[in-house]
């Protein structure tokens, strides 16, 4: 049985609706399908790669471009230190060029207030300045959720997928330099190192991410739109190498429930399956590590006498009162129900650091995590949106693409994923850390023998004595589904209504 079977037959994992209620299977027509195969995929490792290949992605467009997201700031340098041009200045003269090509943009309505970057995008303030870019904000139903999936999709034919959206402060390059004078926003503010990860899709995967584009669109609009007839061609980068060919794949939604529709919780069920599969190492990186359930799972799997490895890279700093209180706290109670829980001496949990900007003096800058990724064993692969948080289980919509390897170069390729990020961290060449990691068939002992740095990897320092369970406002600062009251209010429905009669 393969992991995608397995994800949604196992009678241990929550038993989630994949789809719809049959009124909405009527309004919608047939079920979304969410598996099939890439012809291609490359991992873009950083800002500086995906904002560079989307930038080349799109000069290519023809007919139809698909941009979903969490926040979107049309001011951004694509490719800073190398062009002046904007994403809007790219945007605005594709559509100039080409009449044949319309480019849609939904973004969830308060991510430019509560990003506090691109308050613009919301006054419509010089973009768009061509009719045939769309751009709309849709709000949630689900009262307090957001719309949190990253997503491009360019004529069916290739697409984006990750953590990484099309806004300011997400650009920086593998050497997280704490000194960068190419890393600031668009108002010329510099800000800290950001790691992330996005991938690239080509062939029924592309389409397929398409598809979810379209569905969220007409969710949000009421606008529905067919894919394209005949995929429009697309010609793969010589000069970027490609890590996987012809690999299965399947896209992980989370969509909240509301009074109209069941709700879709299928991104938790794979984090508990992908941690349930796992054999020898979980490889882990997220910007949040809040979540008690996924603490729970790793924990069994820790207590196994032959269970496997587990790393997780995670950031340490937490920005806002809230988010510090709640989110910062209760990481720090999940380590602690981790570390009392691995009684094998198989578990870690790091913060990547790099030199300050005056060695010996400033001492060492923290990098921020902003990907969301999980590997096991060289088999199983997750990227996407979902945060290990209570709300990205059951609040938010997520998107995540799952691939499974089916042959040994697909294992090659995943594992050279992994080897990449750690040496990254360690300031190693991707083969030194492939080297170590072969020599001693433990990720954590190949960790130990190059975390000589900065750069390198920080343990968090936590006491095993101390609480593990949710702190107090959990529930209402990171509730894992709508509040029941409002739920049954509809009042996310009517926020939205409002939202769709004003846009």
């Amino acid at each position: 049985m393969t992991a995608f079977e397995t994800m949604f037959n196992d009678p241990s994992l929550p038993q989630v609706k994949s789809r719809h209620g049959d009124d909405h299977e009527k309004q919608q027509g047939s079920a979304l399908r969410l598996d099939g195969s890439a012809a291609k995929a490359a991992f873009l490792i950083n800002g500086n790669k995906y904002f560079a290949e989307v930038s080349r992605a799109l000069r290519q467009a023809r007919r139809r471009v698909w941009i979903i997201g969490w926040d979107f700031n049309p001011d951004i340098l694509l490719e800073p230190g190398k062009s002046d041009e904007t994403l809007a200045d790219l945007l605005h003269s594709l559509a100039e060029a080409n009449p044949e090509l319309e480019i849609r943009i939904l973004i969830w309505a308060l991510g430019p207030i509560y990003s506090e970057k691109s308050l613009q995008v919301l006054r419509k303030k010089n973009f768009p300045r061509n009719a045939r870019i769309d751009l709309r904000f849709d709000l949630p139903d689900a009262f307090r959720g957001c719309h949190h999936q990253k997503l491009v999709c360019i004529d069916d034919a290739v697409s984006f997928i990750g953590g990484i959206d099309l806004t300011s402060r997400r650009w920086d390059t593998r050497r997280h330099r704490a000194r960068e004078k190419l890393r600031r926003d668009p108002e010329g503010v510099s800000y800290d190192p950001l790691h992330d990860v996005q991938a690239m899709v080509t062939g029924d995967a592309a389409r397929l991410i398409g598809d979810i584009a379209r569905r969220r669109w007409e969710n949000a609009t009421g606008e529905k739109h067919s894919p394209l007839a005949e995929r429009a061609p697309f010609s793969w980068p010589e000069d970027l190498a490609f890590s996987l060919r012809d690999i299965p794949v399947r896209f992980v939604l989370t969509e909240p429930s509301t009074t109209l529709r069941c709700g879709i919780c299928d991104g938790i069920a794979s984090t508990l399956d992908i941690i349930a599969r796992a054999r020898r190492q979980l490889y882990i990186e997220a910007q949040y590590l809040a979540s008690f359930r996924v603490a729970d799972a790793i924990a069994a799997r820790l207590q196994e006498q032959d269970g496997p490895e587990v790393v997780v890279i995670c950031t340490r700093s937490s920005h806002g009162l809230i988010e510090k209180l709640v989110m910062g706290s209760n990481r720090d109670r999940v380590i602690r129900r981790l570390k009392r829980a691995d009684r094998a001496n198989r578990l870690r949990v790091y913060y990547p650091v790099v030199p300050g900007p005056a060695p010996g003096k400033e001492g060492e800058v923290e990098v921020l995590i902003h990907s969301k990724l999980m590997i096991a064993d060289d088999e199983l692969l997750r990227i996407g949106s979902s945060n290990l948080n209570n709300r990205s289980e059951g609040l938010d919509s997520e998107c995540d693409l799952l691939l499974e390897a089916s042959n040994g170069e697909h294992r090659r390729a995943i594992a050279d994923l992994r080897n990449r990020l750690l040496a990254e961290y360690l300031g190693k060449a991707p083969e030194t850390f492939a080297a170590a990691y072969a020599q001693s068939g433990s990720v954590i002992a190949a960790i130990d023998a190059l975390n000589n740095g900065p750069p390198g990897l920080r343990e968090f320092a936590v006491e095993l004595s101390g609480r593990v369970s949710p702190v107090t406002g959990t529930a209402i600062f990171d509730p894992g589904r709508p509040f029941l009251l409002l739920h049954r209010l509809g009042l996310g429905a009517l926020l939205r209504f409002f939202s769709r009669t004003t846009a």
